[in-house]
């Protein structure tokens, strides 16, 4: 179930729908210099999830990436209640019933680890999204601001990204640019990540890019200027 791609660096692939949209899901694993797992995106959590995960290592973090990825976090939250929750800041309000114990910031230190570093994608309005750097895997993170789906079983999915012009690559939705409200602040966003060493790129909806991955970002996000 567990797929690594690299010693320390695991992504776990799951079916999702958005009712007839077939996205498909990803958690990713980061196993932490002190052997602690840190955990992007929690899928649904099962007794076959549980045993793959702490078969890597004890869990430390929970990480809602956005305002949208947390529909698990509150049973991965309860089954592990020493692990460290983190949120953006609108979640706390939209699921005051979770247990959200530190708020990402673009300047914190929340004790994952040199290793990961964080942005916040600026000039969008609700999706409070941040993408995370894994330095020694070289690696980027990231969960709705684009997909990379090259297959979907459901038309509807396939006909919706082909005239976003996204199916089959690296790829922001129009979703996503109804969103955005200030493209230079998105623009400076862009850059800042651009400006990070790395090398592949872990979507949740879609495949992961191995290769070419600041190019591949670069060209996603050249609608912003």
């Amino acid at each position: 179930m567990m797929r690594p791609l690299s010693d320390d660096l695991f992504v776990l692939d799951v079916p999702f729908r958005i009712g007839p949209m077939a996205l498909g899901g990803r958690m990713t694993v980061i196993r932490l210099p002190d052997g602690g797992l840190w955990l992007h995106s929690p899928v649904k959590l099962d007794a076959a999830v549980r045993g793959a995960v702490e078969a890597l290592g004890p869990v430390r973090f929970l990480v809602a990436p956005n305002t949208m990825h947390h529909l698990s976090l509150g049973d991965w939250a309860a089954a592990y209640p020493s692990a460290k929750v983190l949120a953006p800041a609108g979640l706390r309000e939209k699921r005051p019933d979770l247990r959200i114990g530190v708020e990402l910031s673009d300047v914190m230190d929340v004790g994952q680890s040199p290793a990961i570093e964080l942005l916040l994608a600026q000039g969008l309005s609700r999706l409070e999204e941040f993408v995370f750097f894994h330095r020694p895997s070289r690696t980027l993170l990231l969960t709705d601001l684009a997909f990379n789906i090259h297959e979907s079983p459901s038309w509807l999915t396939r006909t919706y990204l082909k005239l976003n012009g996204v199916y089959g690559k690296l790829g922001a939705t129009w979703v996503v640019k109804s969103m955005t409200k200030d493209k230079a602040a998105l623009r400076a966003w862009r850059e800042r990540v651009l400006g990070w060493d790395f090398e592949r790129v872990v979507p949740c909806h879609g495949e992961v890019l191995e290769k070419g991955g600041k190019e591949a970002m670069r060209e996603a996000f050249g609608w912003v200027g």
